[in-house]
C-alpha cells in the first residue's frame, strides 16, 4: 500500500513522502495514529493545500519536544524488583514499566514512546531512549534494584549493587589437577583391597571353626 507520509517516520521517510509500505502496518499504525493518508489524487491535493500548516505545526511540536527533552535529559526512575544473587531479576522491566516511571516522574508519555530493544532483566543502570517527536529522541535511566536504598547506592555509584560474596558465589569453581591424585587414588585402593581380603580370610576360618 502507498501512503502519504504526515511527519517524519525514522528509516521510512519525511513528510509529504510517498512510501510503499505494508498494508497492515498502515492500517493498524500509520493511518489511525494520523501519520500518513492513503496516497490518492485527492489525498495529494488535499497534502499540498495543507503542507505549510503542517509543516508549521510540526515545527512547534518539536520545538515543545526539544523544551521538554532538555528537563528531561537528567531524569532518572527507580525500579524496584525481586532479583537473585546473581542480579537476574524474577521477571523483567518493559516499555510500559519505564513509561509509568517517566510518568511519575512529572512527563506524561505513552508505551510506544518508549524505545527498549528487549526487557531488561537484570540489576543496574540502564540508558532508555524516548521519543518525543519524529525528530527529537531523549534519553533516561532506569534505576533497576532490589529496594530504594539500594537504588540510592546505585545511582551514587553508577553500578549495579552486588555484594562480594554474592560476586564470589557466582564465579566459577576451577577443578584442580596433581599426578599426586592418581597416586593418592591408587593407594587408596590398594589399601581398601588388603582390608576386604583380611575380612574375607577371618570369616573363612569363624566358618570352618
Amino acid at each position: 500500500m502507498e501512503v502519504i507520509l504526515l511527519e517524519r517516520i525514522e528509516k521510512l521517510g519525511q513528510m509529504g513522502d510517498v512510501v510503499a509500505v505494508k498494508a497492515g502496518y498502515a492500517r493498524n499504525y500509520l493511518l489511525p495514529q494520523k501519520k500518513a493518508m492513503r496516497s490518492t489524487k485527492a489525498n495529494l491535493a488535499f497534502f499540498e493545500g495543507q503542507k505549510a500548516q503542517l509543516e508549521a505545526e510540526s515545527l512547534k511540536r518539536k520545538e515543545e519536544a526539544e523544551a521538554v527533552a532538555a528537563k528531561m535529559d537528567s531524569v532518572m526512575v527507580d525500579m524496584i524488583r525481586q532479583a537473585g544473587e546473581s542480579g537476574q531479576l524474577y521477571g523483567s522491566v518493559n516499555s510500559r514499566d519505564i513509561a509509568d516511571g517517566v510518568t511519575e516522574a512529572g512527563f506524561t508519555i505513552s508505551r510506544s514512546q518508549v524505545i527498549l530493544a528487549s526487557p531488561i532483566k537484570s540489576l543496574g543502570l540502564f540508558k532508555v531512549t524516548v521519543a518525543l517527536h519524529p525528530e527529537v529522541n531523549v534519553e533516561v535511566t532506569a534505576n533497576v534494584a532490589r529496594s530504594a536504598d539500594e537504588a540510592k547506592i546505585q545511582a551514587e555509584t553508577g553500578e549495579a549493587l552486588i555484594s562480594v560474596e554474592e560476586e564470589e558465589d557466582n564465579e566459577p569453581k576451577l577443578q584442580t589437577y596433581s599426578p599426586d591424585q592418581d597416586l593418592e587414588a591408587e593407594a587408596a585402593e590398594e589399601e581398601a583391597a588388603v582390608e576386604a581380603e583380611v575380612v574375607k580370610e577371618e570369616t573363612e576360618e569363624e566358618v570352618s571353626e
